[in-house]
């Protein structure tokens, strides 16, 4: 039974510890570093591929002066000879072992892993359930541009019913005292999503002269038996192009959790929009995670 903390979704964390997240992440980038996790063995566990994520987990444990080994999912005792979950968490633990950053295909199975491991366990990302440092850095970065979310309009574009990324945000806007605005079909938005905080719409060009941040989520074929919508039909009525950027307030940012389609959500005049965030959610992905790395593990 873990007796450590673990980061499994934003709603893990408590409203003052997202100032805290984000204040550490400013220090680490302004080159505020110390080798805060000297001699603190980090695993890292993808059963996803992944480059973003994967790379700047790496990275932030190893500024942090953390023992960082790789695992593939092939080297698992778990995966090729019939070991248990629960076995192989023991076994990490008892090695020494104190973080575990995991992605993996099955919502729940970072919590899964949790339960059996007196370490942290990192959720890097679970079928269509959470990502929350992807949502964090996601924070962060409308942080940076508007000081506060308070009472600010995010509209959220896309395959939100699949989209981990989106489900994490929405906890954090909420938090964060922000309106999500989830735009889409039926299909890919369904309007059980509605509650407080949440509104649910159809219309992008109705609603984009109200936004200060446009979040683009990618369509998640590979989650599909059948489409429910056409290519044709997702451009004409979501994608952002020339024609919705000029509906967009002067201020407004228009950000993607990556990796972004080209000609599907977006065409070429939003990578050179001034509002364009991508390479600032990059940057901030890598201070981001040594700021939870660092208040999970050192707690100070």
């Amino acid at each position: 039974m873990r007796t450590r903390r673990s980061l499994l979704d934003l709603d893990d964390l408590a409203v003052e510890e997202f100032a805290e997240i984000f204040a550490r992440t400013t220090a680490f980038e302004r080159g505020e570093i110390e080798k805060r996790l000297q001699g603190v063995a980090c695993v890292n566990l993808f059963f996803e591929p992944s480059t973003r994520t994967f790379t700047s987990f790496n990275l932030a444990e190893l500024r942090l002066g953390a023992d960082v080994v790789n695992l593939s999912p092939r080297d698992l005792s778990y995966m090729t000879k019939g070991e248990s979950l629960e076995d192989t968490m023991v076994t990490l633990a008892a090695m020494g072992v104190t973080v575990v950053v995991v992605r993996h295909p099955e919502d729940g199975f970072p919590a899964k892993m949790a339960l059996h491991f007196d370490g942290h366990v990192i959720n890097a990302g679970d079928g269509t359930h959470a990502h929350p440092t992807q949502a964090l850095l996601d924070l962060y970065t409308m942080l940076e541009e508007f000081g506060s979310l308070r009472g600010r309009t995010v509209v959220v574009v896309g395959d939100v019913l699949h989209s981990r990324v989106a489900h994490s945000l929405i906890v954090g806007l909420h938090r964060l005292d922000a309106q999500a605005i989830l735009v889409g079909p039926e299909a890919l938005v369904p309007t059980s999503y509605e509650r407080d905080g949440v509104r649910v719409e159809r219309d992008l060009s109705a609603i984009l002269p109200s936004a200060d941040a446009v979040l683009l989520l990618r369509i998640q074929r590979e989650r599909f038996t059948q489409m429910p919508i056409s290519d044709d039909e997702y451009v004409a009525r979501y994608r952002l192009d020339a024609a919705r950027l000029g509906l967009l307030r002067e201020s407004a940012i228009v950000m993607h959790p990556g990796p972004y389609n080209r000609g599907i959500e977006l065409d070429e005049s939003v990578l050179r929009f001034p509002g364009w965030r991508y390479s600032r959610q990059v940057l901030h992905g890598l201070g981001v995670r040594m700021a939870v790395l660092d208040l999970l593990v050192t707690g100070t």
